[in-house]
């Protein structure tokens, strides 16, 4: 008796901690979940022809404790193990809640090295007839003021740092093909 009644107090805590992040949310004047990205946040390079604008975006409602914020941009259906890292910001202090379309990023802000082997902001350029992929943009709310990194570090690294030290995200989805 007294597992089970720990299983249900341990489920309805889980629950009031999801609950409580809900209210943690990202939004977008340029890009909209589950539609398509528009032509500006397409990358101009490798045979697509977008304007690889970075996306105005803003969050608001970090829970407590949230120290600071970073954006990773992914798209999972990539045709690698891993996917493709499009833009990964780390750093973003806690006063920050938005980026303007094709904003600068500037210290403490650091924009660390994506999949382009470059760093900044990516666009969508999934191979031809690859169908569908789907561009997660996801701000972490962060417990900590600054991660440990450096502009050269991995992707896949900085992922697993900035989930380590998540204590709620939001995501809106764009979809794209050609």
């Amino acid at each position: 008796m007294f597992k089970k009644i720990l299983v249900i107090f341990v489920f309805l805590i889980s629950a009031g901690v999801i609950m409580a992040n809900s209210s943690f949310t990202l939004t977008s004047e340029t890009i909209k979940n589950n539609q398509t990205l528009p032509n500006e946040q397409v990358l101009n390079s490798f045979g697509c022809t977008g304007e690889n604008i970075s996306p105005d975006l803003s969050w608001q409602g970090a829970p407590e404790g949230t120290k600071s914020y970073a954006l990773l941009v992914h798209d999972p259906d990539a045709p690698r193990p891993t996917g493709w890292w499009h833009w990964l910001v780390v750093n973003i202090p806690v006063t920050k809640t938005e980026f303007k379309k094709g904003e600068r990023l500037a210290p403490p802000m650091l924009e660390t090295v994506t999949d382009f082997k470059n760093t900044g902001y990516g666009g969508a350029c999934p191979p031809k007839g690859h169908g569908v992929h789907h561009y997660n943009f996801t701000i972490h709310a962060l417990n900590t003021e600054k991660l440990d990194v450096s502009v050269d570090t991995d992707p896949n690294e900085v992922e697993k740092l900035v989930k380590q030290h998540s204590i709620a995200s939001s995501t809106i989805t764009a979809l794209y093909q050609r």
